[in-house]
């Protein structure tokens, strides 16, 4: 049964999002420069959990077995304060080069976000290593949407795993386009999901 995560929850939130995007094939190489070291991972996914979860938007599994990161409609991913302290940890962390990647890997994320048409974003879908396997970030995708579909609303992705698209196809999202990441050119596909009526 899932549930919204508390401010309590951020901490093990961002563990499951720091494991899962950790051989992530756009992240992985990104954060590389961080050593593998989990709780400093942890810390760079806190950028992109805490605000969200302000605003209603993190969903979790009991455990964080699996966690969805959703910037809803009108929302913001974070502020102009947290992004200013991301881009100092960013520095701290990997250098003026990695900062420098990874300053222009959001710009490339943010280029190609739509902006046509308000919707919920999906920010990030993570599902604890030790869970895998079982259906489980599907299943909490699939109630995410049913919501979403209840208020009305599109939701709208970015897949840095080719081995997920067709995931996301089944749970009905499209591709719209893509980008490649700054370090390799690894490909990111951008996907949206109308409303679906019931039938």
């Amino acid at each position: 049964m899932s549930r919204l995560a508390q401010a309590a929850d951020v901490d093990a939130v961002c563990a499951t999002v720091a494991l899962a995007f950790s051989t992530d094939p756009v992240w992985g190489p990104a954060l590389g420069g961080a050593d593998g070291r989990i709780d400093r991972l942890a810390r760079f996914w806190r950028y992109f959990v805490e605000n969200p979860q302000s605003q209603g938007g993190v969903w979790m599994l009991e455990g964080a077995a699996a966690v969805a990161v959703w910037v809803p409609p009108g929302g913001e991913e974070m502020s102009e304060e947290q992004a200013e302290r991301l881009t100092g940890f960013n520095l701290d962390l990997f250098g003026d080069d990695g900062a420098e990647r990874l300053a222009q890997l959001y710009e490339r994320f943010e280029a190609n976000h739509p902006q046509q048409e308000a919707h919920a974003y999906l920010s990030l879908l993570a599902t604890h290593p030790d869970h895998r396997g079982r259906g489980i970030g599907q299943q909490l995708l699939a109630e995410n949407l049913r919501g979403w579909d209840r208020a009305g609303v599109p939701a709208y992705l970015e897949s840095t795993n080719p081995a997920n698209d067709h995931r996301y196809e089944r749970a009905g999202f499209r591709r719209l386009g893509g980008f490649t990441a700054v370090l390799d050119g690894a490909p990111i596909t951008t996907m949206w999901r109308p409303v679906s009526m019931p039938g």
